[in-house]
């Protein structure tokens, strides 16, 4: 229940005391619930008063300090300047800090010295905060307890608690002494995914998309993106994964060298996934906008369980001044070794340069997505015709491709460290408006390099992002591609100061089209920053660009953008905002994005 200050206070309060000590018992002293209790008697509030100096001690040993010099007074105030009748000040000498004399971490249990394990208790160990010589507060006391509980739950042992704990202050000679002990339960691995809730789609094919580690060590993660995976499926509104309540024993998990090996207990438990499934059609209209293609609005619609072929289709119309498609994707469930069907048509006008391109685009292949891994190997029709005087003519061809890539971040959607890497190559043929076999490869690579130490105000790293883009089309000279195989860079994603695909090769009279050699990097400095107090969610950063196009070596000239940005981690994703200027092109833009992409 709140406190009414609608009226005037009956007294007023002062608490002189160091600031931290201060903005705590601000926040915090009984006192303050009768400040504007408005019958409230001299009698009783001097009753109170004598309260506040078990108060004060109970308030401040939280931070810390066990042996305060606690005064209170109580004074009349004159009625000509008084904002209230009485004035009540507490004064406090909080002492000197409790420092931490000894820390011990322990475990106990049958798994306590497993070989396993080994490694979480020496992390626990390593990273114990609450070293001899810090200060002690209530609030690092609880915070190390439940952060080393934690390491343990989130990997092999889900149902670790604190076995023992204790923080033995000695208020005479202001020192701690703490120890904890952890029991880490028994070690769980992955059993099978079992679907709760599922009527209208296959649990056994749809448990297939979590990728869930059956037979592999419990892990918390692993769980949470399993989670995420069917979530994003589009074939569940919510999914909820969690242990079964009845765990089956298995055998000993990891010994094998005799004695050189202490074996342990280890519980393979069947995994629920309780979900509510997605209606079997959904209809998702959009309008947005962004600084590249301009406004725009979308209608997308969703089946599920196509009928004869129970494959998912996801269909697009896009009306947009500079970009309008239509498009359908019709995507199977995976098999035993996680391998999917799919098929897609694409109907668009897109910039191209100087120009416009009207494309047609047919795909059919196969697509595996494993932890780190993701391939593709699929048959690519495409028919493309420039508009324009002095455009190329129409080219239609057929390609064979593989794609594989490869991401290993720490989070992939916000991710903080580590990198991305995708190379596809395939062999085809144009078939209008002559035969001719052609080859084309592309590769990117992205790479978050944390630097340095923490900074010290927002406890997080700053970092080095570098990122690469080279692509190729290899035919001969004078033979007439589609432009929708061939390149072009420059926006939001790639060289920030320039227009939305607006760097390319040029034609005989010096206009931009689809180039068949493409090379693009990109340096970027990110630095935590905290704006109005809020340390966790807000980024600096200054980059720069640079990227080429075109159809001969000799001929590639360089564009490079620099400039400087602001990321926001949002409820949505990642947003970024880039003020860039383009070196060649010697205008200012702003960029916006929503999302990691790599």
């Amino acid at each position: 229940m709140g406190i009414d200050t609608s009226g005037p206070p009956a007294f007023s309060l002062e608490v002189d005391a160091p600031k931290q000590v201060r903005e705590l018992l601000e926040k915090h002293l009984e006192l303050r619930r009768f400040r504007f209790q408005p019958d409230l008697q001299r009698r009783e509030l001097t009753r109170l008063l004598g309260a506040t100096d078990a108060n004060v001690r109970e308030l401040i040993g939280t931070l810390g300090y066990f042996s305060p010099t606690v005064t209170v007074e109580l004074s009349d105030t004159p009625e000509e300047d008084a904002e209230a009748p009485r004035k009540v000040v507490v004064k406090v000498d909080p002492g000197p800090p409790t420092l931490i004399e000894e820390s011990k971490v322990g475990f106990t249990g049958p798994n306590a010295g497993d070989d396993l394990g080994l490694s979480q208790r020496l992390q626990i160990e390593e990273t114990w905060p609450l070293k001899p010589g810090e200060p002690f507060t209530q609030s690092a006391w609880s915070g190390a307890k439940n952060g080393g509980l934690k390491e343990l739950q989130k990997r092999r042992y889900p149902l670790a608690r604190i076995d023992s704990s204790l923080a033995d202050i000695d208020a005479d000679t202001n020192r701690a002494r703490v120890n904890v002990s952890y029991d880490p339960g028994p070690a769980y691995t992955f059993g099978p995914l079992q679907m709760e809730g599922a009527e209208r789609y296959d649990p056994v094919r749809t448990a297939r998309i979590a990728r869930l580690p059956q037979g592999q060590e419990y892990d918390l993660q692993a769980m949470l993106d399993a989670q995420q995976r069917l979530v994003g499926s589009g074939y569940y509104d919510s999914v909820f994964l969690t242990l079964a309540d009845a765990p089956q024993q298995a055998q000993g998990a990891g010994a094998a060298d005799g004695d050189a090996q202490r074996q342990e207990t280890a519980i393979t438990s069947p995994v629920i996934a309780k979900v509510r499934e997605a209606k079997l059609q959904k209809w998702v209209f959009g309008v947005g906008a962004s600084t590249d293609t301009g406004a725009r609005l979308s209608v997308d619609h969703i089946y599920n369980k196509v009928p004869g072929l129970d494959w998912r289709a996801v269909s697009k119309l896009q009306l947009d001044r500079r970009n309008p498609l239509i498009s359908t994707q019709l995507t199977g469930l995976p098999d035993a070794d996680l391998w999917r069907w799919f098929t897609s048509a694409k109907l668009e006008r897109a910039p191209a340069g100087d120009f416009y391109t009207n494309s047609a685009q047919l795909r059919f292949g196969r697509a595996k997505a494993e932890e780190r891994i993701e391939r593709n190997m699929y048959l690519q029709y495409d028919y493309a015709k420039t508009q324009g005087s002095g455009a190329p003519p129409g080219a239609s061809s057929l390609l064979a491709n593989y794609g594989w890539s490869a991401r290993y971040f720490d989070n992939n959607i916000l991710p903080t460290a580590g990198f991305g890497l995708a190379v596809e190559g395939g062999a085809g043929t144009t078939l209008t408006p002559q035969r001719t076999p052609f080859g084309r490869v592309t590769g990117r690579w992205l790479s978050l390099i944390p630097l340095g130490e923490r900074d010290e105000e927002t406890k997080r790293h700053s970092r080095l992002q570098l990122k690469a883009s080279v692509g190729a089309v290899m035919a001969k000279k004078d033979v007439d591609l589609p432009t929708t195989i061939m390149f072009l860079t420059g926006g939001d994603n790639t060289v920030r100061g320039y227009g939305y695909q607006t760097i390319g090769a040029r034609t005989d009279n010096g206009r931009v089209i689809a180039g068949r050699y493409l090379a693009m990097g990109s340096v970027e400095w990110q630095r935590p920053i905290a704006i109005k107090g809020n340390t966790q969610d807000f980024e600096h950063a200054l980059f720069i660009d640079a990227g080429t196009v075109g159809d001969d070596f000799n001929r590639m000239y360089m564009r490079v953008g620099m400039g400087t940005g602001l990321r926001w981690k949002s409820p949505v994703g990642p947003i970024q905002a880039d003020l860039a200027w383009g070196a060649q092109d010697h205008r200012l833009r702003l960029h916006l994005r929503l999302g990691f992409t790599f």
